[in-house]
């Protein structure tokens, strides 16, 4: 669709709605912001554009004289489609976007794009630095923390963009086409948004849309879900393994990641020179690897920048010893089958925190994975009474509930022993105490600092 002059409805002005409302400017359309909170303050919206200072801002409500005149709508992450507004706007025969499917349609060059419930911030990372190292113009956008709107522009023939996309974003593309694809695994999230297992799946397997036979996607050969869609999906599946040898792909054996292609074995690395700790860790090494070879990067030049790569911050984060006590970020462990990869790489008996917004999820299986290593469990947020009563029903009874993670810290400080560790590692969102996991790893990294 040619933007020019087009009347555009963001929805939504939070980081990934002012992103997508500075592209519509900078592409001469006419965008519309509209913010449901009433109470949001039009003119600070505006000062967040530059050149916005006109843009018609509507809070609360949307006149339906606005919606008489639109030609698109841009749906921020955080808006689901079923709400009574959105399905209006769909019956109007308007066309929905996504700010990622905004942001393709007028990105240049290559793209490459990273899905899946857990791991995806990881891959992504990992991907950047593996183009990076081998390309002259590399853009790493999406839901790592960098706008895929406000990067689109910069973008040339000769570019790689390296995104991370979640579910939320997926709903809504219509022609967003990356080249080569990753879905790292597929487990129970979002169920409050989605609804039920079976949508978020579709939703995830919707990155693979517009690919072609001759294209790429990267499949995790453990995940069941992931293994039969590699059966009826329409590129061709590069398959990764951490529990077996695969005839063609690439895998985890005795310490080594080895790949398997046309009838040849090539070691990649030793686990031992990475710098990421875990098998989850090893898993994403083993997908972005995948990605790149996929994209024509030659295996030296992957084997070199996977060594080089430390951890993004708040996965399984070090953050620092007192007295004798390690303390770990892991506050992008925001559902339970991400705060089990934390546990697992705990090589101590460990002070766990968690709690948060709860989002549909059952924790009976992060719990059962404590596996001895957890000596007490310290509860926050809207899901500590929930984690509470499933940690009680499954024998753990070492619980303890803390109004704020200020709170957990400093018991965990008084309380933990020289050899212990005391890990942030929620299971659940950080909304409602916090506005984002980076600002609660944060300040989870600033109490820990404050500790006598």
């Amino acid at each position: 669709m040619e933007l020019k002059d087009k009347q555009v409805l963001v929805f939504g002005a939070g980081k990934s709605g002012i992103g997508a409302a500075q592209l519509l400017l900078d592409t001469g359309a006419l965008p519309i912001i509209f913010e449901g909170n009433k109470s949001a303050d039009p003119d600070a919206i505006r000062e967040k554009l530059e050149g916005g200072e006109k843009i018609p801002v509507c809070t609360g409500e949307l006149p339906e004289d606005v919606i008489e005149k639109l030609d698109l709508v841009v749906l921020s992450p955080g808006v689901p489609v079923d709400l009574p507004l959105v399905k209006h706007l769909y019956e109007k025969g308007l066309p929905v976007w996504s700010e990622v499917e905004l942001a393709y349609q007028v990105t240049h060059g290559k793209v490459m794009a990273i899905t899946g419930t857990n791991g995806k911030t990881t891959t992504t990372a990992l991907v950047g630095k593996i183009m990076s190292d081998a390309c002259p113009s590399v853009f790493v956008v999406g839901n790592i923390g960098t706008a895929y709107t406000s990067m689109a522009l910069k973008t040339t023939e000769e570019s790689v963009t390296v995104a991370e996309i979640s579910s939320f974003q997926l709903e809504t593309i219509e022609d967003f086409h990356p080249s080569v694809t990753a879905i790292l695994n597929i487990t129970p999230d979002h169920l409050n948004r989605h609804h039920t297992m079976e949508e978020y799946i579709r939703v995830k397997e919707l990155i693979t849309k517009n690919q072609t036979k001759d294209e790429v996607c990267v499949l995790n050969y453990e995940d069941k879900v992931l293994r039969e869609f590699g059966n009826t999906m329409t590129p061709r599946p590069f398959w990764f393994s951490s529990a077996r040898e695969l005839p063609e792909g690439i895998f985890l054996r005795d310490g080594q990641i080895v790949l398997h292609r046309d009838g040849a074995e090539e070691i990649l690395v030793k686990t031992g020179d990475l710098k990421l700790l875990g098998t989850h860790n090893f898993e994403n090494v083993m997908a972005a690897s995948a990605m790149a070879l996929a994209a024509g990067v030659p295996l030296d030049s992957i084997r070199k920048s996977i060594c080089e790569f430390t951890a993004v911050p708040h996965r399984i984060e070090y953050v620092t010893e007192k007295k004798g006590v390690r303390y770990y970020n892991d506050s992008k462990g925001t559902n339970p089958d991400a705060a089990i990869k934390g546990i697992q790489a705990m090589d101590r008996p460990t002070w766990l925190i968690g709690g948060g917004y709860d989002k549909d999820s059952d924790y009976d299986e992060w719990i059962n994975a404590f596996d001895g290593k957890v000596k007490c469990l310290l509860l926050i947020g809207q899901t500590r009474e929930k984690i509470r009563d499933a940690a009680f029903r499954l024998g753990f009874r070492d619980v303890v509930l803390c109004e704020n993670l200020k709170e957990a810290v400093e018991r965990c400080g008084s309380m933990a022993v020289p050899g212990d560790a005391v890990l942030l590692s929620p299971a659940c969102a950080s909304w409602g105490q916090f506005d984002n996991y980076e600002q609660r790893g944060d300040l989870f990294k600033q109490y820990v600092r404050e500790l006598q």
